[in-house]
């Protein structure tokens, strides 16, 4: 999978090896702002990976809670300004006529390692009509343990640069639907959303979600958000997102690497119904 070429800078460093230095280039993953508008208004700012800005601009509109549906939206384009030729702007247009930019009080500011950075109140951190995903999608243990390989072989920025976080959609039968890159593992997260909204296959209901870094509590929102059932990470979740997690019947994973994970919620989705396993419900 060839990486977007907006998502990779070149740069000389001096590299020192077994007591050999050498001037090298080197490939850095890009970091860039991202302006997302919503009929003319500002509504956030997020650092980001250029590439599949249309998709991050959309999946953070809808795992946030201010777009519904794609029915919503209008048109969605790419806009530069007068001091740059650099398309760090995605203005989206709703045809809904009563959209009230007020609503939006947010005033979001995410950074690529936090993307709850500057809501202005605890309440608006929690996004409304979270709903209990699919309860009878099972995956077995097998096919989650190859996963995070499959994810791995196509994970071509990371092979260039070492610097960023994956996310990855996978079928019950374990094959990869589509999979995205970005410095910010919320912003992975909400490619992967855009991507299912543009594609109108909202809820993702019979899907599991990978991530590569650990599995936050936004990370658990924005699943639920788009109605993925199963969601595993390769290293561990916070507490809240565990919570979460219980409360709506999320299925969570971590510490998915080889043959082992860790079921934290809603074992029944991955394990044979025991008694045993009633302590990882």
């Amino acid at each position: 999978m060839r990486p977007p070429p907006q998502s990779l800078e070149l740069t000389q460093v001096t590299e020192w090896s077994s007591g050999a230095v050498s001037s090298v280039q080197d490939s850095l993953v890009a970091e860039e702002p991202l302006e997302i508008r919503v009929n003319g208004v500002p509504v956030s700012v997020t650092m980001r990976t250029p590439g599949h800005d249309r998709e991050l601009a959309l999946g953070f509109l809808f795992t946030e809670g201010i777009i519904d549906s794609c029915e919503q939206i209008e048109q969605v384009d790419h806009l530069t300004t007068k001091t740059t030729t650099k398309r760090n702007i995605v203005e989206v247009r709703l045809a809904n006529a009563d959209f009230d930019s007020t609503t939006l009080q947010r005033n979001f500011f995410a950074t690529s390692s936090c993307g709850i950075c500057g809501k202005a109140t605890i309440e608006t951190v929690r996004r409304r009509g979270l709903r209990s995903p699919n309860q009878s999608f099972r995956i077995s243990p097998e096919v989650l343990c190859k996963m995070p390989e499959a994810l791995r072989a196509q994970q071509a920025l990371f092979d260039r640069t070492g610097g960023l976080h994956a996310a990855a959609l996978f079928d019950k039968q374990g094959d990869l639907v589509v999979l995205r890159e970005d410095v910010g593992r919320h912003n992975a997260v909400d490619k992967i959303a855009g991507w299912a909204l543009l594609q109108n296959r909202v809820p993702l209901s019979d899907n599991v979600l990978l991530v590569s870094g650990r599995g936050g509590f936004e990370i658990i929102q924005k699943a639920l958000a788009v109605g993925i059932p199963v969601i595993a990470s390769v290293s561990a979740p916070s507490s809240l997102a565990v919570k979460l997690a219980r409360e709506f019947g999320l299925t969570l994973i971590g510490f998915l690497r080889g043959e082992r994970f860790v079921i934290y919620s809603a074992s029944h989705r991955c394990l044979p119904q025991s008694g045993d396993y009633a302590k990882a419900s």
